[in-house]
Formats: structure tokens, sequence, C-alpha cells
């Protein structure tokens, strides 16, 4: 092992993201992207090679390199991509006791905060009300509209959920997310409400909660093949974005930041929603106390100042 090039120990670390991460096949092509540029830039070297001035040398040559589709430079957060997964690939690495540098030492760019999109109550009422449910077609999306809000719930993890998942008296579902992370999620009273309509419409035998109305049916592995998928997801929420002549470019994810946001704003604990978000760290929860810190102080102006000039 001590003896392979770094062209192989990526594929060995791809490996080992696949059987013992459980990572998804989007996170796998993603490190294998990130890391073959890597390898593109410094050579099929021996991981001792690997020092600070060679990572000095790649962020510049990152920081100067033009996408050649658009022709503009990398974006800062997608630089720091790039050094995120090289930081995996040395960790694992040191797991296996061989000679490089410390992924400790790799440091990312300063980059500013991606601001979160999130719905104002008047833009998120718009988009839930807007599918017509009086078809089949329409209340499937309708349901998945108050799903993807009432659970925060990822896309990739909606898509896979199925009938027999869900338990309407308990009001609950497991669900697991990245990495193989097991978690209980929790339904609205709109939610299940939704949830049976829709179910009650449903007189296939398919497992997939979610399916397909178009094209042709295929019954074949109890439906597995009608499952809506995530990218089928996505377009629906963006046909009712556009329905519903919102402002911003709503996606299933806003909806999880709204879920997230509207639970701080009402007194829920970080914890707490860390926990029924998913995150592994609690530094990924807490990017949504930005959002609800600018709302706590648009409170305090318009109360507080008010109560000053009263007086």
């Amino acid at each position: 092992m001590a003896t392979k090039t770094i062209q192989y120990l990526i594929t060995d670390f791809l490996e080992y993201l696949e059987l013992e991460k459980n990572a998804s096949q989007r996170t796998i092509r993603n490190y294998d992207h990130y890391l073959r540029r890597f390898q593109e830039f410094a050579g099929d070297i021996s991981p001792k090679v690997i020092n600070l001035e060679l990572i000095r040398k790649y962020r510049l040559y990152l920081a100067r390199y033009n996408d050649p589709e658009t022709g503009k430079p990398l974006k800062r957060v997608t630089q720091n991509y790039f050094m995120i997964a090289l930081r995996a690939f040395l960790r694992y690495l040191a797991r296996l006791d061989i000679a490089t540098l410390s992924a400790e030492k790799v440091e990312l760019g300063e980059q500013d905060p991606s601001p979160l999109k999130v719905l104002d109550d008047n833009s998120l009422e718009r988009l839930l009300k807007a599918p017509q449910t009086s078809e089949k077609d329409g209340l499937r999306d309708k349901t998945i509209l108050e799903l993807l809000f009432s659970t925060g719930l990822r896309v990739s993890e909606l898509a896979s959920l199925n009938r027999d998942q869900i338990n309407l008296e308990r009001r609950e579902f497991g669900v697991v997310g990245k990495g193989g992370k097991e978690r209980v999620v929790f339904l609205s009273d709109a939610a299940v409400e939704w949830l049976n309509r829709y179910l009650v419409i449903r007189k296939d035998p398919y497992k997939p909660l979610f399916i397909r109305y178009q094209g042709k049916e295929d019954p074949i592995d109890h439906g597995e093949n009608m499952r809506l998928t995530s990218r089928s997801i996505e377009r629906i929420v963006a046909k009712y974005v556009k329905i519903a002549g919102l402002p911003i470019k709503a996606t299933p994810h806003t909806l999880r930041h709204n879920f997230a946001t509207d639970l701080l704003v009402n007194g829920a604990d970080i914890r707490s929603v860390q926990e029924m978000l998913g995150h592994s760290n609690i530094s990924t929860t807490q990017i949504y106390t930005h959002v609800t810190n600018r709302q706590l102080k648009e409170v305090h102006r318009a109360f507080h100042s008010k109560n000053r000039e009263e007086q």
C-alpha cells in the first residue's frame, strides 16, 4: 500500500467512501472529479511528496483556473470544494499510516457566506396553494410540497420513500440520510391530511410513495421504475414556483431552509433542529441562525424603537 501512487490511492479512497462510508454515487463522482484535478496538476506522485509548497501552488492554480465551458474563473466556494476533497483524501491516507502531509495543515480560503434562500410567509403560502388538487398529479404535487416543508427532507430522501414507511397514525417515519445516518421524521397536521388524500386515490400496487403519471406503466420490481426521481421532483417544484410567480428561484432545498428557520424562529433549540435535519455537524445547522438573527433584529427595530419614540 505504501508504494502506491496517488492515482491508485484515489481509486482506493473512492471505494472506501462507497463501501465503508456508504456515500452516495453523486458524492463519489464529485470527489473523483476534485481529486483527479489534483492528480492532473501534481502528476502521479507518491503521497510523501505532498507538502505545503505543493498545496500553495495548487491553490494558486485553482485561483487562476478558468472553466472551459464558461470561460470564467472558479468561485471561491468551488475552490474550497477541491481543497475539502483533498483534506478528506489526506485523512484517509493517515488512517492507513501512509506518510504524507497532515490534512489539518491544508487551510481553506476565506469566502463570503452564500445567502440562504428562504421564502417569506406570503411566498410560501402561494407556492403551497399552486397545485390543482382536483387532478391526481396535482394532488401528488401538493403532497410533495407539504411534505418537503413539513419534514425538511432532502430531495433524495423524499424520492426514496416507500408507501409502507409512512406511519400516519404515529405521524412519523424513519429515513436514512447522508452517510447512512438514520433519523426519525415527524409529520405536521397538513402533511398528514394531504398524504391521506393522496394515498386514498392510489389504486395501484406500486411500492414508491411518489410515482409518475406519464409514460408507460412498468409493474416490474413493485413499480420501482414508476418512482419519481430527485430531478423529477426538482422540476415539479420549479413548475409551481413559476406558476406562483415567486421572486426567487426556489427549490426543494429552499423548503428545507424554510423548515429549519421556521423551527428556530418559533423557539426550537438548535440541537433539536440539527437532529431533525440529519446534520452530522452542528456548524452546518448554525447557518440558519444568521437568518433568524436578522429576523430578530427586525423585531427589535420594530418594537423596541417604537417604544422609545412613544416615551
